[in-house]
């Protein structure tokens, strides 16, 4: 019997494979080599052609064209393997809960955890279905092993059927997504693919074009440090109390993500170490309008600017970092991506949306690099958490848009080319 896209996940989530943010090398952490070395062998064991595993962990493989049409672009679909570092992802454990009741989700391991639809109001369209979770004490890395199961279940049908017309088909799984190097080592030459796709996205019929654009800032301050008993002798000044009222100082209201949604950007002191001596806050700063974007970098340069102002015996330095930018600046000079992708969703019984993504993807980066990447949806919910789940039809209708999609590209997307 054919291997099903829940067998597919349910093996892949119980392998490890956190990514690791303080890692140099790629992939960041050596869990995530499990994972790759089996999915290049399922690629190889399916008959797909060209299977490599490359030396920063990247798997690509190829789908040959079926159809005898000429010049047909090269589509490819990303998966990334690896899961946030946000919670545990060791000893996961998937539950699987058939034709479920509609009523709260206790898990487990951890009964405390409950999976609530009166808080998750977008669980109440899934009471019959079979959803998966974790047993309370890891995530479950639907996000994005989700996508990996659906991109595989996709090459095995195609391989399978080649009665089914489509072009070139690349397959590519990737490391590191949620540390944001997820594609820092990939050669698009080697990949040689006109128009990509990352199953890394959540609700049937989404087709995420937009992204925010980001940034990272970093202030340091350095303070004078003296014996406390000493302190009003000798002048103390704390650099974490200047940290922290640099961070009060900022308006919080329509300006954070505890206060935004839709297109609001933010700002957001995410982490905070230091002494007297020494502190460094990192912020990270995102918004859908590159203008407004650059509104909040000089508003965090005026309030540094003041806070030196007001205490000259400080030292304070602010610097920015350039993370990834809206793809929908570049996917807007040709929506073709974006619209086959949305008949895609038609032709398999779905409304196609478009909501802007309060994230980035890889896609974020690719399309930046001159290869066009939309987001597609592949059915996981409430990431990087204990509460994360993902629906089993929903991966089975990503799989079957994919289907539609590949052949759209057959029918209509002779001589499209990756923007250069």
């Amino acid at each position: 019997m054919a291997e099903t896209v829940l067998d597919r996940f349910l093996r892949y989530a119980q392998i490890e494979t956190t990514s690791n943010p303080n890692s140099k090398t790629t992939p960041s952490s050596e869990c995530q080599w499990t994972l790759l070395r089996l999915l290049a062998a399922e690629l190889e064991a399916l008959g797909a052609s060209n299977v490599q595993l490359l030396k920063h962990g990247y798997v690509l493989a190829t789908i040959p064209a079926t159809s005898k049409k000429k010049n047909l672009p090269a589509v490819a679909f990303f998966g990334h393997v690896d899961t946030a570092p946000d919670f545990y992802g060791k000893g996961v454990k998937p539950i699987v809960h058939r034709r479920w009741n509609g009523k709260p989700i206790v898990l487990p391991d951890d009964p405390t955890q409950i999976i609530d639809p009166a808080k998750y109001v977008e669980m109440k369209r899934y009471v019959g279905n079979d959803l998966v979770t974790a047993s309370g004490t890891t995530l479950l890395g639907a996000d994005d092993k989700a996508g990996v199961a659906v991109v595989m279940t996709l090459a095995d049908h195609l391989l399978n059927h080649p009665e089914i017309e489509h072009g070139p088909i690349r397959i590519c799984f990737n490391p590191d997504e949620e540390i944001g190097h997820g594609v820092d080592k990939l050669d698009l030459k080697e990949l040689a693919a006109d128009v990509a796709y990352t199953l890394d996205g959540e609700n049937p019929g989404e087709v995420n074009w937009e992204t925010f654009s980001a940034n990272g800032a970093k202030l340091v301050i350095e303070g004078v440090s003296t014996h406390p008993g000493e302190g009003r002798k000798y002048k103390m000044v704390s650099a974490l109390k200047l940290a922290a009222r640099f961070i009060t100082a900022l308006p919080s209201e329509n300006n954070s993500p505890e206060t935004t949604d839709g297109r609001q950007g933010y700002i957001h002191p995410h982490d905070m170490v230091g002494n007297v001596a020494h502190a460094e806050v990192n912020f990270i700063l995102r918004d859908h309008d590159d203008d407004l974007l650059a509104a909040k970098r000089e508003q965090l340069r005026g309030l540094a600017k003041g806070l030196q102002a007001a205490e000259p015996r400080a030292k304070v330095k602010l610097s920015f970092t350039s993370q990834y930018r809206n793809m929908g600046y570049w996917l807007k000079e040709n929506l073709l991506p974006v619209d086959l992708a949305c008949e895609a969703m038609r032709l398999t019984g779905l409304t196609p949306s478009s909501p802007p993504t309060r994230g980035g993807t890889d896609g974020s980066r690719l399309t930046a690099r001159g290869l066009p990447t939309p987001n597609l949806f592949c059915g996981g919910h409430n990431s990087h958490g204990p509460h994360e789940y993902v629906c089993m039809q929903d991966m089975e209708l990503s799989v079957k848009m994919l289907v539609e999609l590949a052949q759209l590209w057959a029918k209509k997307g002779a001589g499209y080319k990756a923007r250069k």
